[in-house]
């Protein structure tokens, strides 16, 4: 399809969009059986709820705007998931694992941020106001996921991770012995 209008642009976007959400469903019961900390596996099931609504509310978009959201594969997801399963392969300790998941999570809630960011842009500029409550929504929920992936690395995983070193070097390093 070629993109001749801001439309067709945001239109297009939320197919990527369509996209990377069902990749998502797809690889976030693997974080979840992966993930050795209660808090991630947690906070992974919660996400796959959201992310659920999130496939949802962008059919809703389509709906109201006589469009199907199929038709395009987003490869920027895919290969943002790809490093994720290359994570999985590499079979790390368990400590170092539920690290390594948060950052590949991590970098899937920056890419959905910054493409529902964009696109509900467009639909502010194109003047589809309930598009642009929906996306904020979503944006909403994708800046939280991210911001509790955080405060989990930060209270437990990550002290873990480092502990798991054995010899507290990294902790001598940063003061705190």
């Amino acid at each position: 399809m070629k993109l001749k209008s801001l439309e067709d642009l945001y239109l297009d976007e939320l197919k990527d969009l369509y996209s990377a959400e069902h990749q998502i469903l797809k690889a976030l019961p693997h974080l979840t059986k992966a993930a050795t900390s209660a808090d991630l596996k947690n906070a992974f099931n919660t996400h796959l709820r959201q992310t659920e609504q999130h496939a949802q509310r962008i059919e809703e978009i389509f709906s109201e705007h006589d469009a199907k959201p199929k038709g395009k594969k987003c490869v920027g997801m895919e290969g943002v998931l790809e490093e994720g399963k290359e994570l999985l392969e590499q079979k790390p300790d368990a400590e170092v694992l539920d690290a390594g998941l948060i950052g590949a999570a991590q970098r899937v809630e920056h890419y959905e941020m910054a493409a529902y960011g964009t696109a509900r842009t467009h639909a502010q500029q194109l003047g589809y106001r309930h598009d642009v409550d929906l996306l904020q929504q979503t944006l909403d929920e994708e800046k939280e996921a991210d911001k509790k992936l955080t405060q989990i690395a930060e209270a437990a995983v990550n002290v873990k991770a480092t502990a798991a070193a054995g010899d507290g070097r990294h902790m001598e390093k940063m003061g705190k012995y």
